[in-house]
């Protein structure tokens, strides 16, 4: 059976709060709801986020904030030195899609986990890329980045938002 495609929607959405801007803090939310049902080989002690490109609502991962929990330090990079080795999570930002199609196309095949901000239609091939909706943010699942990676996924990953944790 051959895996989709396309990337498939998610059917729920991350209830936003009352900040100034409730997305950013939404995102590390989810930032760090998929951190916590992804395993990588290995199991790093520390993972390390690279956060690609100037961001609207990434400022909470670079800021420490909501993902430090789960042992994550964040740090901003080029779109060169975003590697595989150097990263375990690499959250892309506002960059041209050939841009992001360069960041993703050297995470295929490696362990890393890849979450596009400003690619709704998932053209970039991450593996998660976020929806900003009215009232929530959800998020499209690349099924064949996934796939093609060395990390695994806990299919509950699907269920977040709705009321919470999976």
């Amino acid at each position: 059976m051959a895996l989709a495609a396309t990337p498939a929607p998610s059917t729920i959405g991350l209830p936003l709060g009352n900040e100034a801007d409730p997305y950013t803090p939404a995102v590390a939310r989810l930032v760090r709801s998929v951190v916590m049902y992804t395993r990588w080989p290995g199991v790093p002690a520390r993972l390390r986020a690279c956060v690609v490109g100037p961001t609207d609502h990434g400022g909470d991962l670079l800021a420490g904030k909501s993902v430090a929990s789960v042992g994550v330090s964040a740090v901003a990079v080029t779109v060169a030195a975003a590697q595989p080795g150097a990263c375990d999570i690499v959250y892309i930002g506002r960059l041209s899609l050939d841009e992001q199609r360069v960041v993703t196309a050297r995470m295929r095949d490696a362990a890393v986990l890849t979450i596009a901000e400003n690619d709704p239609a998932c053209r970039s091939r991450a593996m998660f890329c976020l929806l900003f909706e009215a009232e929530s943010l959800s998020f499209r699942l690349n099924i064949d980045a996934v796939a093609s990676s060395q990390i695994r996924i806990d299919p509950r990953v699907l269920r977040m938002g709705a009321g919470g944790a999976p």
